[in-house]
């Protein structure tokens, strides 16, 4: 069985170790099943998982202090 290569969402490049991979979110598609979404390690920590969308809506909907 051969493994798919993946992107990172941090950095955009190539993850060509597949021990380097790190699944951080799955995000669902609009007709299918959707997509893992994979990071490098070192960048797990660098990866936004909200969407821009729902944080756009959010700020919107939030009272002004």
């Amino acid at each position: 069985m051969t493994t798919g290569l993946h992107v990172c969402r941090a950095c955009d490049g190539l993850i060509t170790d597949p021990a380097d991979a790190v699944l951080v979110a799955h995000e669902l598609g609009n007709s299918g099943p959707g997509w893992d979404v994979y990071a490098h390690r070192d960048h797990v920590d660098d990866v936004e998982l909200i969407d821009s969308d729902l944080l756009r809506i959010w700020a919107v909907r939030r009272p002004a202090m």
